[in-house]
């Protein structure tokens, strides 16, 4: 038995659930029958640099998920303007 594959499309929709819709990463496993290190490795390659920044070179992970996870705080703080 192969493993299913997923588009290139499913992959950041399914990390979205989690960081853009509040769902939780058991309950977005559980609706999509997906193993929770399957869905989090996705989120860490959805939320990885592709390419460098204009004169920075290339932004390190973990700098990109403090300012993805800053962006979620002021969005959960200010709703009105997300």
């Amino acid at each position: 038995m192969t493993a299913p594959k997923f588009s290139r499309v499913f992959k950041p929709g399914a990390g979205k659930r989690v960081t853009e819709r509040g769902l939780s990463v058991a309950q977005t496993c559980r609706d999509l029958e997906l193993a929770a290190s399957v869905l989090r490795r996705w989120m860490r390659e959805a939320a990885a640099p592709t390419g460098a920044f204009s004169g920075n070179g290339q932004q390190r992970a973990d700098l990109a998920e403090i300012a993805a996870l800053k962006k979620e705080v002021a969005k959960l703080k200010h709703p009105e303007k997300g």
